[in-house]
């Protein structure tokens, strides 16, 4: 049996509530697959579409009066932990009895520390919420509220960090709930993120952790064996959309960091997953990090899918 955390991707959730039950139930079909080998499961998710629904919506309802602020974007990250962990709660609790399985499920609202000294706080990159005007984000931002930039025009929109997680606040809860057997579902949209005040309290930031990043870290702490970082690919590949791709079934650290240093793998898709497979895979000797289909995720572990990553 072995412990292992799922990066969840974004394929796996929908836009809609009834898109993401329908996905939820698919993915948890896989989840529930790899439950009745015998591992012991975390389960991390993306919520790119989700908390931008929740941001956007509630912008808009302070816009016009309906409520009185806008929420903070820490609150709206959280939202979206407790909206996706429930239709994952249930989908999988569905899956497990229906395979005759005694398991109970917990979704976690997760916090991830950060380091008020990264460098990405210093270039926030990653757009979220509405499109505004130039002269509707020139005044937020002389309203000291955020700063905006200008999104391939189509308008302007509020860019926050997305700094590199530190620790999980909550890895004591998710190491307790997985000795009583619960399957636990952790993480959100890659934690919330949080930095230490001076007094050692946590306080929310505007941020967005990477999902694989974050997941990694959560494996790392919780002492799983493996990584599993789902994607809608069942293997990573060089040369990828050429005449010459060619697929990848096993892949060392090293050579990662190669064919990284090439340019073989996209910044927004592969190239973060990659980088969490690599870290992960040096983190502790014998630790291996497999990323792979959703689909193929349970046939991942004897070799016949996915691509596994090793130090």
């Amino acid at each position: 049996m072995a412990r292992i955390v799922v990066a969840l991707g974004g394929n796996a959730l929908g836009n809609t509530p009834a898109e993401q039950r329908e996905k939820v139930a698919e993915a948890a079909r896989t989840l529930v697959g790899l439950i009745r080998q015998g591992h012991e499961l975390v389960v991390a998710h993306g919520n790119g579409p989700q908390v931008g629904m929740i941001q956007l919506g509630l912008s808009h309802a302070a816009a016009e009066g309906v409520i009185k602020a806008e929420l903070p974007f820490p609150e709206c990250g959280a939202m979206s932990q407790g909206y996706i962990g429930y239709h994952l709660q249930n989908a999988l609790l569905r899956g497990l009895r229906a395979e005759g399985l005694s398991q109970n499920v917990c979704t976690l609202v997760t916090q991830v520390e950060v380091d008020p000294s990264d460098p990405a706080f210093q270039n926030p990159t990653k757009p979220i919420g509405a499109f505004l005007s130039e002269a509707e984000a020139a005044a937020r931002m002389a309203a000291d509220e955020g700063v905006f930039k200008e999104d391939a025009g189509r308008g302007w929109r509020r860019v926050v960090p997305s700094p590199l997680p530190v620790d999980i606040v909550e890895k004591e809860s998710v190491l307790a709930l997985l000795q009583e057997g619960f399957v636990v579902v952790a993480c959100g949209g890659g934690g919330i993120p949080v930095v230490k005040n001076g007094e050692g309290d946590y306080e929310g930031v505007a941020a967005v952790i990477d999902k694989d990043f974050a997941s990694e870290r959560l494996a790392e702490v919780t002492d799983a064996d493996f990584l599993f970082i789902l994607t809608a690919v069942d293997r990573v590949c060089i040369n990828f959309n050429r005449p010459d791709q060619r697929e990848l079934t096993a892949l060392t650290a090293d050579e990662a960091e190669r064919y990284a240093a090439e340019g073989q793998f996209a910044p927004g898709s592969m190239l973060p997953k990659v980088k969490a497979a690599v870290k992960f895979a040096r983190s502790r000797p014998g630790r291996r990090a497999v990323i792979c289909s959703l689909e193929k995720a349970t046939l991942a572990l004897t070799g016949e899918s996915g691509t596994l990553v090793t130090a």
